[in-house]
């Protein structure tokens, strides 16, 4: 989906990782959390494509994403409510802030965009500890999914 609105965007990005491997897939896995539209899911599962181990990808993808996140939290409580409204536009904020103030950790746990929960996890002044737990929990298991599939992926081109 995302090649039809950042084609350039994605032939950079594939290219990105095939040059620099791990260290690429942790800077758009940091990148995703905080702003930027490419996740780092294809690549997990891709990860066989571009000679990369599936695990590792994944491990590397997890603390690029969680890392990311710490960052969009505490960014979004220094520069306020009128940052985070401009950068999401009204309607996806107002979205988002229903959906997290009638869910709170499960907001975190299940909400999509990741980036924009991390941003209303810090603006809404959700405990720390709480969204680190609920970030943890909800990457582990999106990016484990998606490790179980490079593994396929990899077992079947060998």
């Amino acid at each position: 989906m995302i090649e039809h609105f950042f084609p350039s965007l994605k032939r950079w990005a594939e290219g990105f990782v095939s040059e620099h491997g791990y260290t690429a897939l942790f800077i758009l896995s940091f990148t995703e959390s905080i702003i930027q539209p490419i996740p780092p899911y294809p690549f997990i599962t891709g990860a066989p494509l571009f000679k990369l181990d599936p695990y590792k990808a994944g491990l590397v993808a997890f603390w690029g994403n969680i890392a990311g996140a710490i960052v969009a939290f505490f960014l979004a409580k220094f520069l306020g409510e009128n940052f985070v409204r401009k950068l999401f536009k009204d309607s996806l904020y107002t979205k988002g802030e229903a959906l997290f103030n009638r869910y709170g950790f499960f907001a975190v746990l299940l909400g999509e965009p990741y980036k924009l929960v991390c941003w209303l996890a810090g603006l809404f002044s959700m405990p720390f500890f709480t969204f680190l737990i609920a970030s943890l929990l909800a990457r582990a298991v999106r990016i484990g999914i998606f490790v179980f599939f490079g593994d396929l992926l990899g077992r079947f081109l060998s």
